[in-house]
């Protein structure tokens, strides 16, 4: 069960000097990094339940962590980064100014899908990831190939879910740079297997899901590649009679979240 925990509101805010804007819940904890698909204005993105999604996180985690929370990429109070500069560079320097800006030296970084990719990034081109939580993306054998092609088959008609997200559906453009910058990671398997810190990957069993009708498969991936995983030191936990849509699910993800965070400490 989620703990009950009232949130009166961001203890600080803030604007970095690229333009993302973050706040910080929780006076006093370890400090943990919680990436895309929550935000701090979740208002800005109704697809993915709204006002509702983010407050429900934080008020799971506030009792014991000090949370920092941004509106990234390009969306709510953050500017719109341009859409052929949205590198793999330009993320991690930008999700680093926000940790910089909220005094979050070092920090756990816990994300879905984009968010995960980019825990995943950080871990492995920094040493400020102290512990590290993928939800429901495969951290080895990643299907990045298949999401450049697939960003770039919907790039003239970006699909409603992706829509919902942007200012403008020519943002949508922003997807295909990103994997551009990300096309041919040859050292992925190298990079990963060099994550030094705590590190979970959490899914739900039934994942599904596709860009540009390219299937992406998550959880037969992860599960692929499960044993390697765990040689590596990471912590697998399969959700039954889950899909997705756990990523946004906090009444269940966080309590196994928690379990993994809490006892690091």
């Amino acid at each position: 069960m989620l703990a009950k925990t009232h949130i009166a509101g961001p203890v600080s805010t803030g604007t970095t000097d690229s333009g993302v804007y973050y706040e910080v819940h929780g006076a006093a904890g370890p400090p943990l990094f919680l990436g895309f698909p929550v935000t701090a204005s979740p208002e800005a993105i109704p697809a993915f339940g709204g006002s509702r999604i983010a407050p429900r996180f934080l008020a799971s985690l506030t009792d014991r962590y000090r949370v920092l929370v941004a509106d990234y990429p390009s969306i709510g109070r953050s500017a719109t980064v341009p859409v052929g500069e949205f590198t793999v560079d330009r993320v991690c320097d930008d999700l680093l100014g926000v940790a910089d800006a909220a005094g979050f030296h070092q920090f756990a970084w816990w994300g879905g899908t984009f968010g995960a990719i980019a825990g995943l990034l950080l871990a492995t081109r920094s040493d400020r990831v102290s512990a590290l939580v993928s939800a429901g993306w495969p951290p080895l054998g990643g299907p990045y190939a298949a999401m450049l092609a697939g960003t770039r088959l919907n790039l003239s008609n970006p699909p409603e879910h992706a829509r919902a997200i942007l200012r403008e559906p020519a943002q949508y453009a922003q997807w295909v740079t990103f994997y551009e910058s990300l096309d041919g990671w040859p050292d992925q398997a190298e990079a990963v297997a060099g994550i030094q810190c705590p590190r979970m990957v959490v899914f739900g069993a039934n994942a599904e899901a596709d860009v540009g009708g390219i299937p992406l498969r998550p959880a037969a991936t992860i599960r692929q590649h499960r044993a390697q995983l765990e040689l590596q030191g990471w912590k697998v936990v399969e959700v039954p009679d889950h899909d997705s849509s756990l990523i946004l699910d906090p009444e269940t993800l966080t309590p196994i979240v928690r379990q993994f965070l809490d006892g690091l400490i």
